[in-house]
Parts: structure tokens; C-alpha cells; sequence
């Protein structure tokens, strides 16, 4: 770093010999960013020039030449990548420029970064240096200051040079101090979010353009009322947006505000633009044509797109981020009073789902990588092959979306090889912009799009979001000059008509679904909610191919009952593999292996739950059986969705592989651990979960335990405590049946923290045991036998903590009983359960208590039943999880001598336990533990003894 700082006293030596000529009005911004902006950064690493001769999508800095537009910049000066992703923006002033005070490049380059989501920009002259926080929303009447973070003049550069390499130097931002930099200073007073205030205007347009609509257009219908507001927000988005990409010309949309009857001016635009633009987005209709809107609302909309009134800077805007946006947008929808005015509410499946999650570009980005990027490996782009890709619940495009761009940026790599690119720019399938930097011909990025790129929503508006996202890619780079240039010899239209691509229809249900159904039943709402889609006939040349090549997305993770029943049932016989209460995710992987050809791959980003839920047992079986599936990612501790703690995974199902590997990869936050796996040893699991966590030893070492055991369920019958709430008079009262005091019928109740490891700390609590107020009360006989009590809860070593009663406790919820069916013959109990064959044994429950308490149980619990509930360093215990704990099914005729030892080591802990509970000195305390840690380590042996296990077997539990 000493070679770069000395290079910069002699930059900063320079400047100060000459800088009345440097701060002259003669001296431009051009001659500034060449003299010395550039090699400044050139000393923090930055290969500003392209020396390595990166392709454009990857070079490190791109320049941008200086446009301006009716006095209006159009573009950062500089940005600043690494691996194509925008770290910051740069822009230049000449010197003359006063950076401190002078509030119009503040507010400029504050507008930039706030739009790109990017979190810091720098505005710099040379002679000063300013770094913005640009997460902070810009207004115009903002001081130069405001957002400022760091401040200071070239005679400042050396004492400041450390934070500013260490902050913003190619190498930092590799070693990641810029993103700690930025993390450190998140939350600052001020700071918004682009996506929360963009979402914010757009949804007040939606609800001004209803209420106004809705009021001036009586004979529009709901629907039609909700497309009309759509699609007259997507019209004018994409042509403001257009403006700033210069393929508008800048204030089109602004100057239709200027008079009366506003909307016909700006539809003459609309129809102007279906000429120009020959894509589905401008397609005439005439109720949209003839809609009756005031001019005020038009009018409040479009002023609030332009400098200065905005804080967005369009020509930035990543289309992601667009999506995203919109993606939350379309959680809403406008429904109408009887008086026909329009009301904006949630949509009943995002209340039922808890809101909208949109997928994070980093998750897209992996999975377009692994399916697509596996997919051209063994393709040559050059020779136009044939694929397809197709998200069949596509939502507002982010999957669809991000496969174009990578296409984009594959197809420009194999055009632009050293080899082809003097032919490729011959047949026009690029251009040149400057040395070394080609682009697409629009024609190419049309075909890419339209051979390759398919999608399929049940909701229509989700649907013309996707093709706004896409049309918008598709024009992203592109400007009056290209498009003049391109189109000078061609009848070609710049955007294509996507209708065949993007269709609105419910994946999981075909025409089918009506067949025997009396149609009369259905109504226009009723047909539009199902929506029927048949995917061979809506796109029959790729299932003459065979199907699709690749399948990617975000599945609905609802469940299935938030459906109508007769929805339902059809989905669960129409599709194997679909069980018990499943959740709609499950359909979708399973549609997916129909419609994917045979050599093609399949990848989802769900719920965990889909590697242990008992109703995906089918599809595992399945997943195991076919050897399909290649690779699971599981993002253990890592919070994905905001706001959702649902752990999640990624699976990749490939239909070409036939081999037994498996590749498991776990995401911590960023460490990777990769590990290889065999299918066929979760074949060996109960309901074939896949707990990844597990080598082969430890499941052979499972289904052994399990093959000499039966389930706890055959011996008792096994569910919570009382519920000690109340919902009387229609409230809900937490504890409202416990006291201190004798009431009523009192009983002594132990509540869950009451029970440890063989131990019992009565609290002093009585139960009013009232079973007309009580909410889930149990009957008086499962209370007053002898059984064992299992806290809800682990300890902090996920170790089960049960104890034996034959004292009558009653228990809250919190705890878990078990009770022999033995003492429950003729109780209503008895039968309640149907799951697990009724044995009423002779074994002492002691016996049990033993094997419940011992490591061998722990072990077992926490590595096969317990996987999706641990919660940090416990987990909670589930009435059905303890009824499937494996225990040895002992032969009392054979092996009295090892069931009566057990008892005898069980009473001597009990004791022993009360007597170190009782204890009144250290000393006394020190002694009773050491023999409660000398009983532990014989009723282990025991237990060891019983299932048999090995030295080897032995060491596995006890580190595990």
C-alpha cells in the first residue's frame, strides 16, 4: 500500500501546482475523470481502463460516456463491479464544482444509489471527496450534507487514505470490509428501503386509479376493474422507464400532463407504442381505450416519475429489484362494494400463507447456475440449440427473469470468442460498442427469449407482471441510437409478443378437472378461480420434444386444505405420491417429473419440511427408489425469506442420472460444507426422512436398534397434560385453573418445569379440576395410575427428561403422560389411538423409565425424530414423537434377571435424586451427584446390554 500512497502524493502534488487551471470553467469533468479520477482508483486496484480485456458483462469498472437529456444526466459516471455485480457508484465533477455545499450532485448521485439498492456512493471532483449513504431516500430539498457519511479534500487524501483503501479498494470490497463497513453502519436514522418505498407509491397509484375507476366506469366488473388498474400502471412504468433508457424520447409522458382529457393523450401514447414496440403489453383493446379517469389522478401519478419531484433514477432501476416490488404488489387486490367502490385488500391465499415471500436474487442466481449452467455444458450456443425453461408458478418472473439474463450473458460469451467474433458481428448477431465491449443484436436477445424462456401463473396479473419483467430485460442497454441502427433494414419490432410464452393458467389442473361435473355449477368467478391449464395442448412442440429441460422456481408452500375440497381430491388422485395433509409445494415437484423430459433437471427452493413431513414419505420413496435426485442445499441457521425462521432447502432432481450418490450441501451462513452421501441408506429411515446429518454407520446402526424394538405406542397410551387455560365466557385465561391454594376440586399438579431426569420438584400448585371450563381435559383415570412423566422440552444436551409417578400428580400441557393401556380398559382412552397395536405388558414402568432416561434413547431422539424441531440447544418433544421411541421388546420368561436389575437401578436413582434434591450441604450435594453419575453410567451399560451394542456401536452413541 506504501507504492500506492506515494503515487498518490504526486497525483495530489500535481493538482495543487495547477489548480487555479484546474478549477477554471475551461477545464471540463472529462479532462477531470482522465487526469486523475481514473488513476486515483487505479491506485485502489480498480482496472478502470480494461486492461485484462474482461468481457463487458465482467469488466470492473464501466465508464459511462457523459448523456444528457434536457439538462439531466441519464447515467452514473462510473460503476464499480466485482464479478459483474455493482458494488458502488462514482460520480465525477469538475473541480470547479463546489462538492461540500452544492446540493444538486449530492442529490444526484444519492438518486442513483438509492434506486440500484446500493448501499454507498461516492461524488467526487478530486479536489474533494464525498461518500453518501444512498439508503437514505433523497428529497431535492435535501442539504449537500444529508446521507454524507465521510468528507475530505485532497490535502486530506493521506491521513484518510487508510479508510478509503481499506473501504472501497477492489481488494477490500474481495476481503469484505466494504460490506462490513456497511453492515456496521446499517440502521442509521433515515435509511429506507427502494423496494418498501417504491411498493408504497405504486400501491397508492392502485388505490387512487381503483377508487377513481370504479366510480367513473360503473359497468366494469371486479375483474375487469383490477386488469384496468394493472395494466394502465404497467403501460405507463414501462414507458417511463423506457424515457430513461433513451428509447423514449425524456418528458413523452410528462408533456401528455399538460392539458385536458389527459388519459386519451397519454392512450394515444399506448398506441403509438403497440406500433412501435408490436408486443402484447400495448395490444389495443377498447374498454381499456375508452376507461374514463380524472385528469388529477393521472396528473399526481406521472409528476411524481420526474427529477426533481422523484428520488428514482430509472435508468439504474434493476429489473430484480422491479420484480421484487411487484412481486408484494400483487399480494393485493381490489375488490367492489355493492355500492361499486373499490376497496384494496389482501388476497385470501397471501393471508392464509402470512404474507408474500419473494425469492432472493442470490437463491435464483444459484439455482439458474446449477440447472441451466449444467445444462450448456454440453450444449454449444453458437449452433443454436433447442431447450426450454419453463417456472410453472412464476409469480411476478424473478426465476424467468434471472435464466434470461444468464442466457444473455452465455449467448454474448460464445458469440464474442475470439475465434467467432469477426463472423458473429458480420451476420449482426452483435455490435460494437467501443474497444473490446460487443452487445447483442436485439434480434438474438428476441430468439434467446422467445425459444427458451417459458412461464405458467394462475393469476393473470402475476402473468403480465412476468412479461413487463422480461420485455423490460429484454430492452435493459438498449437506446435510440441501437434501436435505429438495428431496425434501419428490418421490419422487425423491437419487443416480441410473449403470449405464447407466458401463460396464465393453474398448473396443477387440466380440463380434465370438468369432465362428469355438471357444468352449471360453475360460474364465471368459480371457472376464473380454477383456471384450468393443459399443458400439452398450450404448448405442444415441446412435449413433441418430450418436455421441458429444465424446471426452476418458488412453489406455492401452502397447504392443501386451503383449497376447496373438490380441488383437493382431484390433485391427490390425479398425481402420485400426494398423502395425508400435504402442503401444495409437493404437487408441484410432483407435476414437474410429468412435464420434464427425460434428460432434464428440476430444481426448487422449499420448505424443509419436504425431508421430513410424513406426508413428501411417498415422494422420497420415490427420490430413493429412481436414484433421480442429485443434490440437496439445506440452509441450516440461514435466515433466506425475511421475517419467515422456516428452515429451507433446495433439491436438484436430475432425470439423467441414474446412480446412487447423493451431494448434500450445507450453507451456515455463507461456509459451505460439502459432503457425498448414498440414496439407499435413507431407504433404511422410517417414512424415509432424510436427515443429511447422518453417515452410514449411524443409520445401519438405527435400523438395528429398531429391528429388537417396539415403538412405546404398543405399551402406552401417550398425549399431553391437561389444558390449564380457560375459555369460559368466551376468554382465554393462561393458567386460569392453577393456584397456590385449594379450590374447588383441587388436585396437586406438577407444571413443566416440574420434571427433570428421574425427578420430581413439586411447585405447591393445585388444579381445579373442573371439566366443564377446562379446555382439553383428560379423564380422571390417566392422571391417577402409575405412569411416567416426559417433560415437553429436552435439557440443554437434548437429552429426553422423564421421571416415574404413582403419587395421582395431575399434569398441565406442558408435560406428557403415559399411561399403560393395562390401566385404561374401559376408558375411553383405550381405543383413541389406532396407530399402534395395544400390548398390555407385565414390564415394570420403571423398566421403560430406565431405557426413556438413557443415552441410547437420547441419541435416537435427537437424530431421527427430533431433526426439524430442534430449537438452538433443545428441542421440543411431541406426544407422537415419544410414541414412536424404539424399546426393546424384552422377553420377561428369558430375561427377567436384566428387567428386574433395570427396576432396582431405576428405584435406586429415585432415591437418590431425592436425597440430592433434599441435600442441605455442598459437600452432601457433591456426594449424591457422583453416585447419580456412577447409576447413569450402569443403567447405559444396561441399556448397552440389551440392544446388543458394540464397542464400536458404544462410541457412536456416546459422541453422538
Amino acid at each position: 500500500m506504501q507504492e500506492q500512497l506515494e503515487k498518490l502524493k504526486s497525483l495530489c502534488e500535481l493538482f495543487k501546482a495547477n489548480i487555479k487551471q484546474y478549477k477554471s470553467l475551461n477545464y471540463d469533468e472529462a479532462n477531470t475523470r482522465t487526469d486523475f479520477i481514473d488513476k486515483f482508483f487505479e491506485l485502489l486496484d480498480w482496472d478502470v481502463r480494461n486492461i485484462q480485456g474482461f468481457a463487458e458483462n465482467y469488466r470492473e469498472v464501466v465508464r459511462e460516456d457523459k448523456v444528457v437529456i434536457q439538462g439531466k444526466p441519464k447515467a452514473p459516471d462510473y460503476s464499480f463491479r466485482i464479478g459483474g455485480m455493482r458494488k458502488f457508484f462514482l460520480e465525477a465533477k469538475k473541480p470547479s464544482v463546489n462538492i461540500k455545499e452544492d446540493t444538486e450532485p449530492a442529490f444526484q448521485v444519492r438518486r442513483y444509489g438509492y434506486t440500484a439498492k446500493l448501499s454507498l456512493c461516492i461524488l467526487t471532483d478530486f479536489e474533494e471527496f464525498s461518500v453518501y449513504d444512498t439508503r437514505i431516500k433523497p428529497s431535492q430539498n435535501d442539504k449537500a450534507s444529508v446521507g454524507r457519511i465521510f468528507y475530505c479534500t485532497y490535502e486530506e487524501y493521506e491521513k484518510n487514505f487508510d479508510f478509503i483503501y481499506n473501504t472501497f479498494s477492489k481488494t477490500a470490497i474481495l476481503k469484505g470490509s466494504f460490506d462490513r463497513y456497511v453492515t456496521d453502519n446499517t440502521n442509521k436514522k433515515g435509511t429506507s428501503d427502494v423496494d418498501k418505498e417504491f411498493l408504497s407509491l405504486i400501491e397508492s397509484w392502485r388505490e387512487a386509479l381503483a377508487k377513481n375507476i370504479a366510480i367513473r366506469n360503473k359497468e366494469l366488473d371486479v375483474y375487469s376493474l383490477n386488469m384496468a388498474v394493472q395494466i394502465v400502471i404497467d403501460r405507463i412504468i414501462f414507458l417511463r422507464i423506457a424515457e430513461d433508457r433513451n428509447m423514449e424520447n425524456y418528458g413523452n409522458l410528462l408533456d401528455s400532463i399538460k392539458g385536458e382529457n389527459i388519459y386519451q393523450v397519454i392512450n394515444n401514447n399506448f398506441l403509438k407504442a403497440n406500433d412501435k414496440y408490436n408486443s402484447g403489453l400495448f395490444k389495443p383493446e377498447n374498454w381499456i381505450s375508452n376507461l374514463k379517469i380524472d385528469d388529477k389522478i393521472l396528473q399526481n401519478i406521472i409528476k411524481y416519475l420526474y427529477y426533481p419531484d422523484s428520488p428514482y433514477e430509472f435508468s439504474v432501476l434493476p429489473i430484480e429489484i422491479l420484480g421484487n416490488i411487484y412481486e408484494q404488489f400483487l399480494g393485493k387486490t381490489i375488490r367492489l362494494t355493492s355500492s361499486h367502490q373499490a376497496k384494496v385488500e389482501e388476497k385470501e391465499e397471501v393471508r392464509k400463507a402470512g404474507g408474500v415471500y419473494y425469492t432472493p436474487q442470490y437463491i435464483v442466481d444459484y439455482i439458474v447456475k446449477n440447472t441451466i449452467g449444467e445444462l450448456l455444458n454440453n450444449l454449444n450456443l453458437y449452433e443454436h440449440p433447442k431447450f426450454t425453461i419453463v417456472d410453472p408458478a412464476c409469480g411476478s418472473g424473478s426465476f424467468l427473469v434471472g435464466a434470461y439474463s444468464y442466457l444473455l450473458n452465455e449467448y454474448l460469451k460464445a458469440y464474442t470468442d475470439t475465434k467467432r467474433v469477426k463472423k458473429c458481428l458480420k451476420n449482426g448477431l452483435i455490435y460494437q460498442v467501443s474497444e473490446n465491449t460487443y452487445r447483442l443484436s436485439i434480434e438474438v436477445k428476441q430468439t434467446i427469449l422467445l425459444n427458451h424462456i417459458f412461464g405458467v401463473d394462475i393469476d393473470h396479473q402475476a402473468v403480465e407482471v412476468t412479461k413487463l419483467s422480461l420485455l423490460l430485460k429484454l430492452m435493459e442497454d438498449e437506446n435510440t441510437e441501437s434501436a435505429d441502427l438495428l431496425f434501419k433494414h428490418s421490419d422487425l419490432k423491437i419487443l416480441p409478443d410473449l403470449s405464447y410464452n407466458i401463460k396464465c393458467g393453474n398448473s396443477l389442473i387440466g380440463s380434465e378437472f370438468y369432465e362428469d361435473k355438471n357444468l352449471s355449477l360453475f360460474g364465471k368467478e368459480e371457472m376464473r378461480k380454477i383456471n384450468v391449464f393443459d399443458w400439452e395442448k398450450e404448448f405442444p412442440e415441446i412435449f413433441k420434444d418430450g418436455g421441458f429441460d429444465v424446471i426452476i422456481g418458488n412453489p406455492p408452500w401452502v397447504s392443501a386444505w386451503t383449497e376447496t375440497s373438490q380441488i383437493r381430491e382431484f390433485i391427490t388422485l390425479k398425481y402420485l405420491y400426494l398423502k395425508g395433509h400435504w402442503d401444495t409445494y409437493l404437487a408441484f415437484l410432483v407435476r414437474g417429473l410429468q412435464f420434464i423430459n427425460k434428460n432434464g433437471i428440476q430444481s426448487f427452493i422449499l420448505p424443509s419440511s419436504v425431508l421430513t413431513e410424513k406426508y413428501a414419505s411417498h415422494f422420497r420413496k420415490y427420490l430413493l427408489d429412481s436414484k433421480k435426485l442429485k443434490q440437496i442445499d439445506l440452509y441450516g441457521t440461514t435466515r433466506v425469506f425475511d421475517k419467515v425462521s422456516r428452515k429451507v432447502v433446495i433439491l436438484f432432481i436430475d432425470n439423467s442420472k441414474d446412480d446412487n450418490t447423493l451431494t448434500i450441501i450445507e450453507n451456515d451462513n455463507g461456509i459451505l460444507k460439502i459432503k457425498k452421501s448414498e440414496l439407499n441408506l435413507f431407504l433404511l429411515n422410517s417414512n424415509y426422512i432424510f436427515n443429511i446429518y447422518l453417515d452410514k454407520q449411524i443409520i445401519l446402526l438405527k435400523a438395528k436398534i429398531e429391528e429388537i424394538s417396539l415403538k412405546l405406542g404398543n405399551y402406552f397410551y401417550i398425549n399431553y397434560g391437561a389444558q390449564v387455560s380457560s375459555k369460559e365466557k368466551g376468554k382465554f385465561s393462561q393458567d386460569y385453573l392453577l393456584s397456590n391454594i385449594k379450590k374447588g376440586n383441587a388436585k396437586r399438579c406438577l407444571k413443566g418445569n416440574s420434571v427433570k431426569r428421574f425427578q420430581i420438584l413439586y411447585n405447591g400448585l393445585y388444579l381445579d379440576y373442573q371439566k366443564d371450563i377446562m379446555y382439553g381435559p383428560r379423564s380422571e383415570s390417566f392422571f391417577e395410575s402409575k405412569k411416567i412423566i416426559i417433560n415437553k422440552i429436552t435439557d440443554s444436551d437434548y437429552n429426553l427428561q422423564a421421571v416415574f409417578d404413582d403419587e395421582k400428580f395431575y399434569c398441565d400441557q406442558r408435560l406428557i403422560c403415559l399411561v399403560k393401556y393395562a390401566y385404561l380398559e374401559g376408558d375411553s382412552l383405550y381405543k383413541e389411538f389406532k396407530d399402534y397395536e395395544i400390548i398390555n405388558t407385565e414390564c415394570d414402568e420403571k423398566y421403560f423409565l430406565g431405557i426413556i432416561n438413557s443415552k441410547v434413547l437420547s441419541w435416537y431422539f435427537k437424530n431421527f425424530i427430533a431433526t426439524k424441531n430442534l430449537q438452538g440447544n433443545y428441542s421440543d418433544v411431541l406426544p407422537m414423537m415419544v410414541r414412536g421411541l424404539p424399546i426393546f421388546s424384552i422377553n420377561l420368561k428369558k430375561q427377567k434377571l436384566k428387567h428386574d436389575k433395570m427396576v432396582a437401578l431405576v428405584d435406586q436413582m429415585l432415591i437418590t435424586q431425592e436425597e440430592f434434591h433434599s441435600a442441605t450441604t455442598e459437600s452432601d450435594k457433591n456426594l449424591f451427584q457422583k453416585k447419580c453419575d456412577l447409576l447413569d453410567k450402569q443403567i447405559d451399560k444396561l441399556v448397552y446390554e440389551l440392544y446388543g451394542l458394540t464397542e464400536e456401536e458404544i462410541k457412536v452413541v456416546e459422541e453422538g
